[in-house]
């Protein structure tokens, strides 16, 4: 057998783990890590018979490296080394490597903190970052430090910063090993491809075949893409003697063994999702065909909601995925983007800790017996705002206490291998009787579609709970004749079962009715009730206070009340793919826990009144409502003060007066800023109304009643007694000019205060009025005896010296009976006009 670049290192791996509890293990793909590791350190003297538990994050890569390791033995799987995944064990008392998934791993330290009869915990491909591998690390170094220092870990990946996951260690040692078994040889496109996937995939590898020797393994972002490339091949390769299979996570078992093993004499195309990306080697793979996208799940925590993303793959994946093809021989990868792309492309892929759901990881912390994160080591530590969402909603489900502490319940809920929303709905189901039914909830929610081709159009969950129900009654062929995948039926059943073992329960009995289903959904899913927001419309509105629809071609769904099983965040709304139908009448007796009765004091906008009433609600729903007799005083106040806000400050009954009052004191705040005048602005009234408007609106509770409001004595409440005369006295309303007579002032802030007043009334008065302590001039307005004016100056004397001439030349004969002296300086003023001669 060939040798493999990891096998140089491994006497050095020996004896720096023998001197060290932990250490950082780099390796490209292709160097034998995942397999030969374990193997070489069975014997170490300090392992003294303990078992090797090592972690990897796919179910089919730890079937896979355990079967390898096993042949290399010389063994059955079983015997020395066996696997633990879901829905499958395959251990014995002899078994010293344990090859496990990410939740198996979690579940066993939760059973077992110290991890007894342990000796090495081995995290492979650890660069995925898949959420359960972040957690199971932390609680690995909490039991190493507190429990087990003899516990020793190897963290395992070909692309991670090893220096990073060193310091989280501990500074642990790094050890590097060589790069692949052979070279792979990259080609890439002269520019990104557009349009659909598919018929680029299924070209390229058409064109791969016809240039090279050699199976393919093609990875695209999903299902949907394998599935249409998959018809793509098989109608462009008819007749040749290829054979084209699929892998993805939900395949059955024998499905996914079939893509894995050698093709007996055929070329093979495998078309698969991240899953082929790392820890396999399929026999006979020369040839990669990357797509360059993957589809990834992102959780929004305002809304808590996840929504599927398809995304460009970061510069290791793809070093990944290059890597398939190198594995037993030189290959080739065909990128399917331009080495421009490739330069762009991000370096990592984003933690799985800031991308998800983090209700499940806090269920598991909280039942560790960690409160506070901040105690635990994590490479990334928890988003605050996705574990604050994660945190409320296992307090809405019972599984924390109002401090954060675990229940009975949410222990209950936690020795459940299900997310907490569906570990709830079993245990409140188990509770009523129910629990059967509660598992085949579970299992349709948690598993893949069991509807195929246009029937997983429907909305209608309560389908897929009667084509399972069939399925158990009639069979896989009787089944499939009413549009149902056989295959995902049976992986339903299979975990339903599980379940139904681990709550006790026995199968669902006749009695069980939809009404029940769709009561135990909404346990599971209180944050997702929608009520149609106007009847026989797709649109709702969901109890988290979120928008959602149902697809356009979905007409027999739209009932007034729905629970949203499978739904996607969206851009704006929410898309509800999946629901069953509740009565609310049904929920008010049901989740009378989840009702509660709440005051609401707020401003009508389309009534333009404040509006007091009682609501029943469901989250943010309103199931119920009806008129409060005796609203809180302070609260009809502040809802009629943002009313006043939403109106604008328009809506109160200004009049001169007070536009004035508001304007001189503006302008003295402008003048004299050492006297510190208030701030009167529109902008600054509108946000302190609460200060000065609020003492005048007693028995005020709609538009209509503003009119009785004395807005001059609120602006006025600014100014104590002795400001308010300091006010007339620095900006009178009022001048007395030379005639004798009064005029009012008029104030525009940023301006000086104007004065419109006759000519003649000012004969005699040599210097413009000054206010605000003699600082600022008044502009004067000097009209004509038919009050148009003349002149704006702020320089009488001026006036007098230069213009006053020019002025009374061009309008004495106009004005004959108004006086027009030679010397305005000594001439009486006056407002009236001479009498005429007799």
């Amino acid at each position: 057998m060939t040798k493999l670049p990891i096998e140089d290192i491994l006497p050095s791996l020996r004896a720096t783990l023998a001197a060290h509890t932990a250490l950082v293990l780099q390796a490209p793909p292709g160097a034998g890590k995942t397999t030969l590791v374990p193997l070489a350190l069975l014997d170490a003297p300090w392992l003294q018979g303990r078992t090797i538990l090592m972690l990897e994050p796919r179910r089919l890569a730890a079937r896979a490296a355990a079967a390898r390791m096993a042949a290399l033995l010389g063994e059955e799987v079983g015997q020395t080394v066996g696997y633990r995944i879901r829905f499958d064990t395959k251990v014995s008392k002899h078994t010293r490597i344990e090859v496990l998934t990410e939740g198996i791993l979690t579940r066993r330290l939760q059973t077992d903190q110290s991890l007894e009869g342990v000796g090495l915990v081995i995290f492979d491909e650890f660069h995925e970052r898949h959420l359960h591998a972040d957690l199971a690390l932390a609680l690995c170094l909490d039991s190493q430090r507190c429990l087990r220092e003899d516990l020793k870990i190897i963290v395992m990946s070909a692309t991670l910063d090893g220096a990073a996951v060193a310091g989280l260690l501990g500074q642990a040692p790094i050890l590097t090993s060589d790069g692949r078994s052979y070279p792979v040889a990259l080609h890439y496109l002269a520019r990104d491809p557009s349009g659909p996937l598919p018929p680029v995939v299924s070209q390229a590898v058409r064109e791969a075949l016809r240039q090279h020797a050699g199976d393919v393994l093609v990875f695209l972002p999903g299902a949907r893409e394998i599935r249409q490339t998959q018809a793509l091949l098989q109608s462009g390769l008819a007749g040749d003697d290829i054979a084209v299979h699929v892998l993805y996570g939900d395949l059955p078992w024998e499905a996914q063994d079939r893509a894995l093993r050698p093709g007996g004499g055929q070329r093979k195309v495998v078309l698969a999702t991240p899953i082929a990306e790392t820890s396999l080697t399929i026999e006979g793979v020369c040839i990669v065909v990357d797509a360059g996208f993957a589809r990834v799940p992102q959780f929004d925590p305002a809304s808590g909601l996840s929504r599927l993303h398809t995304q460009r793959i970061s510069r290791a994946s793809a070093e990944q995925r290059a890597g398939r093809a190198g594995r037993t021989a030189p290959g080739v990868c065909y990128r399917l983007w331009s080495e421009s792309t490739q330069r762009g492309l991000v370096p990592h892929p984003a933690a799985e800790m800031r991308t998800a759901d983090l209700s499940p990881l806090s269920l598991e912390l909280a039942h560790w017996g960690v409160r506070d994160v901040d105690t635990l080591s994590w490479l990334d530590p928890p988003p605050a705002a996705s574990l604050a969402q994660a945190r409320g909603l296992l307090t809405q489900l019972g599984a924390l206490d109002e401090a954060g502490v675990i229940t009975a319940a949410g222990r209950a809920m936690a020795a459940l291998p299900l997310h907490p929303r569906l570990a709830y709905m079993l245990h409140a189901a188990h509770a009523r009787g129910l629990g059967a039914l509660a598992c085949d909830l579970a299992a349709l929610v948690s598993e893949r579609d069991v509807l195929m081709g246009e029937h997983r159009r429907s909305a209608d969950f309560l389908e897929r709970l009667e084509v399972l129900q069939q399925f158990r009654l009639t069979g896989r062929a009787k089944a499939q004749q009413q549009g149902a995948d056989p295959a995902a039926c049976a992986r339903v059943d299979q975990a339903a079962q599980q379940w139904r073992r681990l709550l006790g329960a026995g199968r669902a009995s006749e009695t069980d009715t939809n009404a029940a289903a769709g009561v135990l959904l909404a346990m599971a899913y209180p944050d997702r009730l929608a009520l149609q927001r106007t009847p026989g419309e797709a649109r709702y509105r969901l109890s988290s206070g979120r928008g959602a629809r149902l697809p356009e071609h979905e007409l027999r769904m739209r009932q007034p009340c729905l629970v949203a099983v499978n739904l996607d965040a969206g851009d704006g709304e929410g898309l509800i793919y999946q629901a069953v139908v509740v009565d609310v009448e049904t929920l008010r007796v049901q989740l009378a826990d989840h009702l509660r009765w709440v005051e609401i004091v707020s401003w009508d906008g389309q009534q333009q009144a404040v509006v007091a009433r009682r609501e029943q609600r469901l989250g943010e729903l309103m199931l119920d409502s009806a008129t409060l007799n005796k609203p809180d005083p302070a609260r009809l106040l502040a809802a009629m003060i943002e009313g006043i806000r939403r109106l604008g400050l328009n809506a109160l009954p200004w009049t001169t007066e007070a536009r004035a009052w508001q304007a001189r004191v503006v302008c003295l705040r402008a003048w004299l800023p050492e006297e510190n005048w208030p701030e009167v602005s529109d902008p600054v009234l509108l946000e302190t109304l609460e200060q000065w408007l609020a003492p005048y609106l007693s028995g005020v509770t709609r538009r209509a009643h503003l009119t009785r409001v004395d807005l001059l004595a609120a602006l006025r409440s600014h100014l104590d007694w002795s400001r308010g005369a300091r006010l007339d006295e620095l900006a009178p309303t009022h001048l007395t000019v030379p005639s004798g007579a009064r005029y009012g002032l008029d104030y525009v802030p940023g301006q000086s205060p104007v004065l419109a007043v006759k000519l003649q009334e000012m004969f005699g008065l040599a210097d413009t009025p000054r206010i605000a302590g003699g600082r600022v001039p008044v502009t004067l307005h000097l009209l004509s005896p038919a009050r148009r004016p003349i002149q704006v100056t702020q320089d009488l004397r001026g006036f007098w010296e230069r213009t006053y001439a020019e002025v009374k030349k061009e309008l004495k004969g106009r004005y004959p009976r108004h006086p027009w002296p030679d010397d305005p300086w000594n001439a009486t003023p006056t407002a009236r006009v001479q009498r005429r001669p007799r």
